[in-house]
């Protein structure tokens, strides 16, 4: 078994560079990790200060290519990964929320993405401990001007709570509605009692795009004027695991009013299910196992790499990715294709980004073009392959998986291929291929050899895969100083490799 001393190979450098960033590391940067004991590795990719990066734009598509363009040259792509990842668990769209809502939700995403976020006083002194953890992340999304008005927050008033909020906060982002033994881990009362906690907050403007939020007390649900028809504000009577049975916990306990949205918090992460585990970690950890390594991770990955990081406990979003990064079943899927390896499809945002960055592609123009052709826009890749940033379809966000290889979604993933492999001309954008490959190699093998290693899945390729890319470049020698050649079987070749099952997966 191995653990945080255990030196990278080749392919699992490869591997933990390609999950945590798009479409892996340049060479260099590979050397540098390969033979690294794990823990020292990832330590070093989770080393990053949080940017205050916000993508802002004048309407949804101008912030989508501001946000893709950061995306393409971004030196910490795990942050930028983990703000989509984010941005699919706090699912919010664009298409109900204003713009600048969600330029400023952007932001606070990547500002918390491990759970640390530094105050304005905290960025003149970078040698301060950082701090913060999920349960801080969960109530800075509590106030987040985008969700406020996503699940209507600002419309939740003591004569009229509006429990789409107190929903998903139990459903999606902390607790899931059952337990991993099936068992549900709250009721429609705490539904209810939750959206009372919630009434009375709105949005006001405080500088330039930016909102925040504020507590209006004449909107409030208070108990002496509630309680008789509503009942006391207890949550968690039936579910939770808090003693003594039946009784449930108060979130009046530090008053009334403005702190009751905290103490909410503070009791669903206290929420054991009925296998006496945390709900809160076991529920946020399976999701990031899947979205890092493979769907349906067994119980125990989840529950050892929980009690690695004590994440149960502290919270720490960054320690239980140090723990999911070193532990032998994420890299399972560093073997090929095959039966019994547990692969994921890839994001398109994965797909996308990933590919212009291995080839070497800066998309041009302000709309980020990749050819001149009506299609040609890189927020038009991602829409087509079903991923529009910024407009999750609904408040689950996207569906993962296979769910991104429908016939549409695929016919698409392969016309982004041809498109970005013959990536030419001064108006859109190049593939150099001259700074990818050596062009005088003649030898048909070579060349796919060193296609396949520019595109970092040679070890995922199969002899029989192989063979295919050799019998569509014909016997030797291959002359790529010839223009028709050149066109036809270089960018034709990477192209197959970018359309092959091995790449669309990790």
């Amino acid at each position: 078994m191995g653990d945080a001393s255990t030196p990278l190979t080749l392919e699992e450098a490869r591997y933990l560079l390609r999950r945590t960033g798009f479409g892996g590391a340049k060479p260099r940067d590979l050397e540098q990790v390969v033979g690294l004991p794990r823990g020292e590795a990832v330590a070093e990719l989770l080393e990053f200060k949080p940017s205050r990066f916000a993508p802002r734009g004048g309407d949804s598509s101008e912030i989508q290519d501001r946000w893709i363009r950061y995306m393409l040259r971004v030196r910490h792509p795990l942050q930028e990964k983990l703000v989509i990842f984010w941005h699919d668990h706090f699912a919010t769209s664009a298409l109900d929320v204003t713009d600048t809502r969600m330029i400023q939700q952007n932001k606070t995403l990547r500002l918390h993405c491990t759970g640390v976020h530094r105050s304005r006083s905290e960025q003149v002194d970078f040698m301060l401990p950082l701090r913060g953890n999920f349960k801080d992340f969960v109530k800075a999304i509590n106030k987040d001007p985008a969700m406020m008005q996503f699940l209507n927050t600002e419309d939740n008033t003591k004569t009229s709570p509006n429990e789409n909020y107190s929903r998903e906060l139990e459903e999606l982002f902390c607790l899931g509605v059952l337990d991993f033994g099936g068992q549900p881990n709250y009721t429609q009362e705490d539904v209810f009692q939750i959206a009372r906690a919630f009434t009375g907050w709105r949005t006001r403007e405080v500088r330039g795009y930016e909102r925040e939020a504020y507590f209006d007390i004449d909107r409030h649900d208070y108990s002496a004027v509630y309680n008789a028809t509503r009942g006391p504000k207890v949550i968690f009577k039936s579910t939770g695991g808090f003693l003594p049975a039946g009784q449930g916990r108060s979130f009046t306990v530090d008053g009334e009013g403005a702190p009751e949205i905290d103490a909410v918090i503070d009791i669903i992460f206290d929420h054991t299910d009925s296998q006496g585990h945390n709900t809160v970690a076991r529920h946020v950890t399976r999701r990031l196992i899947e979205y890092f390594a493979h769907p349906n991770p067994d119980v125990a990955f989840v529950d050892e790499v929980i009690s690695a990081s004590n994440f149960d406990v502290d919270f720490d979003i960054r320690e239980l990715l140090r723990a999911i990064f070193i532990d032998d079943r994420f890299y399972e899927g560093v073997a090929p294709i095959a039966p019994g390896v547990r692969k994921s499809v890839k994001f398109p945002t994965d797909f996308v980004i990933g590919t212009l960055r291995l080839l070497g592609i800066r998309p041009r123009r302000r709309d980020l073009r990749v050819n001149d052709s009506g299609s040609g826009v890189v927020r038009g890749y991602l829409r087509d392959m079903g991923m529009t940033l910024l407009e999750p379809p609904s408040v689950f966000g996207w569906n993962w998986e296979t769910s991104w290889l429908g016939s549409t979604n695929v016919q698409e993933r392969y016309q982004f291929a041809v498109d970005a492999t013959r990536a030419s001309g001064a108006g859109t954008a190049s593939v150099r291929y001259s700074k990818l490959m050596d062009l005088t190699l003649t030898d048909p093998v070579t060349i796919v050899d060193t296609a396949l290693a520019v595109l970092q899945v040679d070890d995922q390729f199969s002899g029989a895969d192989r063979q295919t890319l050799l019998d569509y470049l014909g016997p030797g020698p291959i002359d790529f100083g010839d223009e028709n050649t050149f066109n036809r079987k270089l960018r034709g070749l990477f192209a197959l490799i970018i359309q092959s099952p091995a790449y669309q997966v990790y």
